[in-house]
């Protein structure tokens, strides 16, 4: 079962591929089976894109990766990716995007969050969609997407610093150990390798 949750309908958030060729086979096969047209790749450190390109040429690809270093991510990160992930949304009224990164808890949540803003929803409902969605999402970046998104519509000073104090009230109500999902993670990974 390939490592992706729906937000919407149209919008999915994960993790990425198997790093053994048999599995990615099976994961690239249960994106396909849901109907993923499009994914948008974030991890700097790998990507899948010769890999679909060679086993599902149909899906669209597109690599925006960086690191998950916890400090801020640049704005061409999200320029690039929600662009191409609302290119998508608006050409076919039957793509389904994916924006993922390598266990889908930072980088793609936070890409993902980036696109239903610019979508038009409220900041808090997104990430509560998210959330919901993918309990594991933390979306560390979100602070990131949200002052891009500040700055692409031209938000007034009101608004940004309205929005701003919103994200850390749902941080504090709706805190997640990120530390200890990434060790759950790592450690059926580990399981799996025996």
């Amino acid at each position: 079962m390939p490592n992706f949750d729906f937000v919407t309908d149209r919008l999915a958030t994960g993790g990425d591929l198997h790093w053994r060729e048999d599995r990615a086979l099976a994961d690239l096969a249960g994106l396909l089976d849901a109907g993923i047209t499009h994914i948008v790749d974030c991890r700097m450190e790998w990507n899948d894109e010769e890999f679909v390109a060679r086993h599902a040429p149909a899906v669209a690809y597109l690599h925006a990766g960086v690191d998950d270093i916890g400090g801020r991510q640049p704005d061409w990160f999200f320029d690039q990716g929600v662009a191409f992930a609302l290119d998508a949304l608006a050409a076919d009224p039957d793509a389904k995007v994916l924006v993922h990164c390598h266990m889908g808890i930072n980088r793609g949540p936070s890409l993902a969050y980036a696109v239903l803003l610019a979508q038009g929803w409220d900041p808090i409902d997104a990430l509560d969609a998210i959330r919901t969605a993918r309990p594991i999402a933390a979306m560390g970046y979100a602070e990131d997407a949200l002052a891009w998104h500040h700055c692409r519509t031209g938000a007034g000073d009101f608004t940004r610093a309205s929005d701003r104090r919103r994200l850390r009230a749902w941080r504090a109500a709706d805190t997640l150990d990120v530390g200890a999902t990434i060790r759950g993670i790592r450690a059926a990974e580990g399981t799996e390798l025996r």
